[in-house]
């Protein structure tokens, strides 16, 4: 049995001519934002339309049984964060398949508590303390009145858990943030969360991961 996960990162949001942390700030997306999900919906059903084909061509070679071999053509469900960049997001993404979005809380980005909506710069100047500490341990240090990679790591992968329990050999999606795609990714991987910033998650990207009876293959990584 194997399960499909497509794993989206919502669009570009307003106000983004400056890079900020916008983490659990409600900011909508932009009309480019909105544009490169579009995109992002259409390139991802014609990726899993394919990757589904040459599966189905693989367990005919196998097993010989057309029903057998029968594998359904697209997504059968899609989860998003309830941030509304996420929701509209994963709206974009269900529409080819006729699905509409489920909202799963455990999936919205992290909380940077007073560094919400502040920049790089500007965190490094007005919290210069709290700057080293993050540089030193960036998977416990949390800001203040915010949450800490790891807190956001066992939320996000328990809520992967739970969807990917509920779904068994499904195509499931599930539209998020970059913070909490580069956790799930870690899980995948079997890597470090010490290693996230090895994983790029750009807007509006998707990722394509088979699950063997548990085993992840990557078939697409921020596509």
């Amino acid at each position: 049995m194997v399960t499909t996960l497509c794993l989206v990162r919502h669009g570009e949001t307003e106000g983004s001519d400056i890079p900020r942390y916008k983490g659990s700030l409600d900011v909508p997306l932009s009309a480019t934002g909105l544009e490169q999900v579009r995109h992002t919906a259409q390139r991802l059903r014609r990726a899993l339309a394919e990757l589904l084909r040459q599966r189905r061509q693989s367990y005919l070679r196998v097993v010989h049984d057309e029903e057998e071999a029968a594998t359904t053509e697209g997504l059968e469900v899609v989860y998003c964060s309830p941030l509304i960049r996420a929701v509209k997001s994963a709206e974009l993404i269900a529409a080819p398949h006729g699905l509409t979005p489920v909202v799963e809380p455990e999936l919205r980005e992290r909380h940077f508590g007073v560094w919400e909506g502040l920049s790089f710069a500007e965190i490094k100047r007005d919290f210069p303390e709290a700057f080293t500490a993050w540089a030193a341990d960036p998977v416990r240090f949390a800001p203040p009145e915010g949450e800490s990679t790891l807190e956001v790591a066992q939320r996000g992968q328990a809520a992967l858990e739970a969807i990917l329990a509920r779904h068994p050999g499904g195509n499931i999606g599930v539209v998020a943030h970059g913070g909490v795609n580069r956790v799930i990714l870690c899980r995948l991987l079997g890597m470090p969360l010490e290693n996230i910033f090895r994983l790029e998650q750009d807007l509006a990207c998707y990722n394509i991961i088979e699950l063997w009876e548990q085993l992840p293959v990557i078939k697409a990584l921020n596509a």
